[in-house]
């Protein structure tokens, strides 16, 4: 655990604030780390002394000839696990210290214990990063996805769930975004990694249908008290880990065919219009351009704000800032253009289906 970038920043920290000299000596009592680059690489003997007697070491001026490579000071053992991983040194007067050298000792073994906790999580984020990218496969390695969940000591259960969480604006670091959407889903159920720069993967498990809705509105409503930017999309629960790659497919089309100013969406809202999507691009086209014949924009957003408003001419009329009458106007030329009578449910239902495909081209 005692590297020399961490041996360095710990001399770099106490040095600055107790203006004293400050060595960092491994378990070889060799100096990894000083302010005094010219006793890098030089054994102290002091330390080699400290490490043997596992004792605070006191060297007084008129004793630093005893110890080669050492000078007046206070040396002690830094401890990590009830382990000793090295010796830290303060060099000056002992009778002046007083103290500081148990302050900068207890320093020391909480900076090491923040590095070794910051490297676990590293260590854990990347080993699920790799079940992730596992799970985004078309044929994912069940052998390495159990590999590496044995080692995260955790258990994939079905039903599952996809979310994925496009940014725009981020108001925290990515790792303690993370640590939040997992402590609000429950870390015991979801895995959570950036799979792009801007985009992150949950992958949610081992949930009741409605404790999953529950869990998913609780990250919603995170995100919102950071007062970020985004929006979010999650997929329907299915039974197989190999359904994963589909799932954020369909996780991806929620986002891109839905209104832009929706931010929260599932992909059972736009189920329908996402089977346009999956269909043989010439054979949807066809069947548009048959029913639409010459479409426009116009009559797109037309059609398109009927539908919304579930059929209901004043609602639309008040929508499009238009009179009654304009609007059956351009309902029945409509009509009389398409053959298609948007007021009549069966035939609503064709002109619905050919706009998505229309609405998809123009995209």
């Amino acid at each position: 655990m005692l590297t020399d970038k961490i041996a360095s920043e710990i001399v770099k920290e106490t040095s600055s604030r107790l203006h004293r000299n400050v060595n960092i000596m491994n378990m070889n009592g060799i100096i990894i780390a000083t302010k005094d680059k010219s006793r890098i690489g030089s054994v102290h003997e002091g330390a080699i002394e400290v490490l043997k007697s596992r004792k605070t070491l006191i060297i007084k001026s008129e004793e630093n000839e005893t110890w080669e490579g050492a000078q007046p000071g206070v040396n002690l053992p830094i401890i990590f696990q009830e382990q000793i991983i090295g010796v830290i040194g303060i060099t000056g007067d002992p009778d002046e210290m007083g103290s500081i050298g148990e302050l900068v000792k207890m320093t020391t073994e909480l900076m090491i214990q923040q590095e070794f906790m910051a490297s676990q999580m590293e260590w854990k984020q990347r080993t699920k990063e790799m079940v992730i990218d596992q799970l985004l496969k078309s044929d994912p390695s069940m052998t390495s996805i159990n590999q590496s969940l044995s080692l995260l000591n955790l258990k994939l259960m079905a039903p599952f769930s996809t979310v994925i969480i496009q940014i725009t604006e981020q108001s925290i670091p990515n790792r303690t975004l993370i640590q939040k959407l997992e402590e609000v889903i429950g870390e015991n159920h979801v895995i959570v990694g950036f799979i792009h720069v801007n985009q992150i993967f949950i992958a949610v498990y081992g949930l009741e249908e409605k404790e999953i809705d529950l869990k998913i509105n609780n990250a919603y409503k995170l995100l919102k008290h950071l007062h970020m930017v985004f929006r979010m999309a999650y997929s329907i629960p299915f039974q197989s880990l190999k359904n994963f790659k589909q799932s954020y497919k369909e996780c991806e089309i929620t986002l891109k065919i839905s209104e832009s100013e929706k931010d929260f969406v599932s992909f059972e809202q736009i189920e329908a219009k996402a089977l346009i999507y999956q269909v043989d691009q010439g054979l949807a086209d066809r069947f548009s351009h048959r029913v639409l014949k010459n479409f426009d924009d116009n009559k797109a957003k037309t059609l398109e704000s009927f539908f919304h408003h579930n059929l209901n001419i004043q609602k639309t009329a008040d929508n499009l800032y238009v009179h009654r009458n304009t609007l059956i106007y351009r309902l029945n030329k409509i009509t009389e253009e398409t053959g298609y009578d948007p007021r009549s449910f069966k035939d609503a239902l064709i002109l619905q289906v050919a706009l998505w495909i229309f609405q998809k081209t123009e995209q």
